[in-house]
Order: structure tokens, then C-alpha cells, then sequence
């Protein structure tokens, strides 16, 4: 156990890999004194934590209830051991018995002495996921209290409440002091978000590609995930439907693979916008329904009530099939903005600009941007004459 977290820890993930699950051979096969199997069992779901190795953590966490359950009058373990049981609870949908999880968790740790931040984090994670805001607010309280820092739960949580510059500030600060790979993947994921609703593309992109360093660093699905995520929300903002769906069914396979349900709520929504964007509305209105289903099972409130408003929300194919991206841009041009400044009020770059107005004269018959303007008027797209 301990030569393979070293080796993991040196970058020779493969090899540290191998020997961490010799270890739980033994341990598993009865081997070694009920002390040392408990021991063995906390550090390597911890080393699968370090790595977001959610698939082998998963396997020996539910190994490691089994081996509890058998024997009834064995000494709790380390609070931090249920810490990881809680996260990986959360991860495949057990809210109730996550939050139950980590309650006990917050009793041991103040028991043994300990601080319980994790513990109090994780609560309000399961809180917040229900919409239950003030509880959440409080649990995040009792997390910075404890030494543990609220983010990015608590940025999430205001960027829900519509409060978007507190969120954008208290994550960039966090990000610039935050060093620790694991950590730092989740501010970045939560940032991504924060920083596309506050229409900061560049910085978003930049965002992106740092979790795209990380999983090829870290090297697990669920990093690969998150990064496949990241990267297909940037594309999605830039108006690259089609890039953006590549990336998003990527990180979908792997949700799937691994059944994350929460995650797979979250990429079918981006899908589905992603399929909307392309025109096939009936298609996106399927993903959607995914999402709503997965929400509701878990009871995730927020985001079933954002949902809602999506799928009673118009589609974006509009005006003989410009999405809305292309109406948008349409518009721009009609206002008599050049690219260069089209591509400044979106945010995005001037050669997606360009790809846009390409696509708007294809789809419109149309040879020039006067022409482009006039149909712009015509359809009632903006108001008063052309110039």
C-alpha cells in the first residue's frame, strides 16, 4: 500500500495502480488482521480520491460496507474514511443516506477531536442540490468554521440566487490560491460555469483548457469527464454546436460508464441545447426529459426548476432554420456591426463570427450582408428602416 501511493504519487500511476490493488487482494481474501484491512481500506479509497479514480473508489467503498456490515461490534472508523464514503454516495444518487453518512461523520470527527469541515461541506452539497438553501447556507458556515473553505459549493449556491458577481469573485480568488490538483479541477469546473454566465468566454476557454491539463495529468475517467464537459459547454458558448455535441457525448459515455446519475442530469442538459443549436429540436427535447427524470429521482430541486423553464422555453431553430446564435449575429450585422465588433459584444472569436455569417447565407440564399440586413428588417428582426 505504501510503495503504490508513493509510486502514484511520483507520476507512476500504472505501477502504484497495480500494487494498491494487490493490496486489497489480500485484504479482501481475509489475509491480514481486521486493524490493518481497515487501515488498507481508508488509504486506498483515499488514493483513488486523490486521483478522481471514481471507479475504483466506488468498488472499494461498497467492499469496505460489505466488510463493516460483517463485522457489527468493530470500532467506527476514521471520520475521514466516512467522509469518502459520503462523496461517493453523493456521487451515485444515495442523497438520503449520503446526508445520514455525514452527520455521523460530523458526530465522529468532534468525538475523536477532529474537525469536521468536510463532513459539514458535504451536507450542504446535499442541501443545496435540494434546494434548501438556508440549511445549505448554514452547513457551508459550519465548513469555513472548521478550516474547510465553502468553495465552490457556496459560488454555485450564489450563481442560483442570481448573485453572480459574488460567486465570480470569491471563485477567482480561491482559483489563484489553490495549488492542489483535485481541488483546484473542481473550483475550475465550477469557474467554467460562473464565468460562461457572466458572458467571459476568454477567460471561460483559458478555464478549460487548465482541466484539459489536469486530466492529462490525473488520467481517470471522471477527470477525462469533467474536461470533455468543460470543453463542450466553451464550444456551446462560442457557437460551435457541433464541436461542443462531440465533447459533451464524450463526457456522457463516460457518466454513463461509471453511473455518476447527478452528472448525467448535468450533460444531458448541455446536449440537449447543443442538439437545439443544430436544429433538431425534438432531439434536444428528448435530452432534455433525460435530464428531468434524473433530477427528480434525485430530488435535485434547483436544477429541475431551471429545467422547467428550458423545456417551456422556446426552441432555438428559428427564421428558416438560423439558430438562435445565427439570429443574434443577424441581427448584429443589420445594426451595421463588422465582424470584429460582433465578435466583442458576443465574446466570442472573429473566425466563429465568420462561421456564423457563412452559415446565415447559406441557409438564407443570401450573397451579401446588405441582403442579410434587408431580410433582417423584413422578417421584423430589428426595428425601424435600414440604412
Amino acid at each position: 500500500m505504501g510503495q503504490g501511493r508513493a509510486l502514484i504519487r511520483l507520476g507512476e500511476r500504472a505501477r502504484g495502480t497495480m500494487l494498491l490493488d494487490e493490496a486489497m487482494v489480500a485484504v479482501t481474501a481475509g489475509e491480514v488482521s481486521s486493524v490493518i484491512a481497515g487501515t488498507v481500506y481508508c488509504s486506498v479509497i483515499s488514493a483513488c480520491f486523490e486521483r478522481y479514480d471514481v471507479g475504483r473508489a466506488q468498488e472499494w467503498t461498497l467492499a469496505l460496507s460489505r466488510w463493516c456490515a460483517a463485522q457489527p461490534d468493530l470500532v467506527a472508523y476514521r471520520g475521514e474514511c466516512l467522509v469518502y464514503r459520503v462523496e461517493i454516495k453523493l456521487l451515485r444518487g444515495e442523497l438520503p443516506d449520503a446526508l445520514q453518512d455525514a452527520r455521523r461523520a460530523c458526530e465522529q470527527l468532534a468525538l475523536s477531536g477532529m474537525r469536521a469541515g468536510s463532513a459539514h461541506y458535504l451536507i450542504a452539497e446535499i442541501h443545496r442540490l435540494h434546494g434548501r438553501i438556508a440549511e445549505a447556507e448554514e452547513a457551508y458556515r459550519l465548513a469555513s468554521a472548521a478550516g474547510r473553505t465553502p468553495q465552490p459549493g457556496l459560488a454555485l449556491l450564489w450563481l442560483a440566487q442570481g448573485r453572480l458577481d459574488a460567486a465570480r469573485a470569491a471563485l477567482g480568488r480561491v482559483v489563484g490560491e489553490t495549488r492542489e490538483l483535485r481541488a483546484r479541477l473542481r473550483l475550475l469546473d465550477a469557474y467554467v460555469d460562473v464565468l460562461l454566465s457572466s458572458g467571459d468566454l476568454p477567460a471561460a476557454r483559458a478555464a478549460a483548457d487548465e482541466i484539459a491539463s489536469i486530466a492529462s495529468a490525473l488520467d481517470t475517467p471522471f477527470v477525462n469527464a469533467v474536461s470533455a464537459r468543460a470543453t463542450g459547454r466553451v464550444c456551446l458558448a462560442a457557437g460551435d454546436a457541433r464541436a461542443a455535441l462531440a465533447s459533451l457525448r464524450r463526457a456522457s459515455t463516460i457518466w454513463h460508464d461509471i453511473d455518476v446519475p447527478y452528472e448525467i442530469g448535468r450533460v444531458h442538459v448541455h446536449i440537449g441545447l447543443a442538439c437545439r443549436e443544430l436544429g433538431d429540436v425534438d432531439g434536444g427535447r428528448l435530452e432534455l426529459e433525460t435530464s428531468r427524470r434524473v433530477f427528480a429521482q434525485l430530488g435535485a430541486a434547483t436544477d429541475l426548476e431551471r429545467l422547467e423553464a428550458l423545456l417551456h422555453s422556446p426552441a432555438s431553430r428559428t427564421h428558416d432554420g438560423l439558430t438562435a446564435r445565427e439570429v443574434e449575429v443577424l441581427r448584429l450585422i443589420a445594426s451595421g456591426k463588422t465582424n470584429r465588433r460582433i465578435a466583442t459584444d458576443l465574446h466570442i472569436s472573429e473566425k466563429t463570427v465568420a462561421r456564423h455569417v457563412s452559415n446565415i447565407f447559406t441557409k438564407l440564399d443570401l450573397s451579401s450582408r446588405a441582403a442579410a440586413t434587408a431580410y433582417a428588417f423584413k422578417h421584423q428582426l430589428v426595428r425601424g428602416e435600414p440604412t
